[in-house]
């Protein structure tokens, strides 16, 4: 016996519009300029930690630049920052660094965000598990 055949209500066409739609609307972030974390490296240094923090952003110049890297808790209380003194148009992606940064014993994941002086702090966070 045939078994009938399910109509889709919407046409390939369609769907390949709304699909494309999606995958803008998921990479309009990067894209709309603000800063990405590209990668994190944190090491013990005795009862401290240092951070090491790649990070790419479409610098201008001094109008528009990386300005800002923060260290945070899950809850968003920053525990350490790196202000970023210059852009960086020239050098991209870059990595700045960032020594004894004391983190409260109970906390065994961060994150990282980072600011630029145009759009503010990036929407995303960047986890972190701490070393042991």
């Amino acid at each position: 016996m045939k078994q009938p055949r399910k109509a889709n209500p919407v046409p390939i066409g369609r769907r390949l519009i709304i699909a494309v739609g999606l995958f803008c609307a998921a990479t309009s972030v990067a894209s709309a300029g603000e800063v990405e974390i590209n990668a994190v490296v944190v090491e013990r240094q005795g009862d401290s930690l240092r951070f090491d923090v790649t990070l790419f952003h479409q610098d201008e110049g001094w109008d528009h630049y990386a300005d800002l890297w923060q260290v945070e808790s899950q809850s968003g209380k920053v525990l350490a920052e790196r202000v970023l003194l210059h852009p960086h148009v020239n050098e991209q992606p870059f990595k700045r660094s960032l020594s004894g940064v004391k983190i409260p014993s109970e906390l065994n994941v961060v994150f990282i965000r980072a600011r630029d002086t145009r759009h503010g702090f990036a929407s995303n966070r960047y986890k972190v598990q701490l070393p042991d």
